[in-house]
């Protein structure tokens, strides 16, 4: 699970393995559809992302 940490004044997020393995199978779930790296960006840009926070 993720974890934010507040560190003099900044908020660090701390992924797990799990957490990136996840975010990397999305990736190449998502990716494979576009014949550009700059058509995967457009599309990555609007798409909401959330990673659980540990508590």
């Amino acid at each position: 699970m993720a974890r934010i940490i507040e560190s003099g004044g900044r908020r660090i997020i701390k992924l797990s393995v799990d957490d990136i393995i996840s975010i990397v199978q999305d990736y190449q779930r998502i990716v494979p559809r576009f014949s550009s790296a700059l058509e995967a960006r457009d599309y990555l840009s609007d798409t909401v992302i959330f990673i659980p926070e540990d508590f």
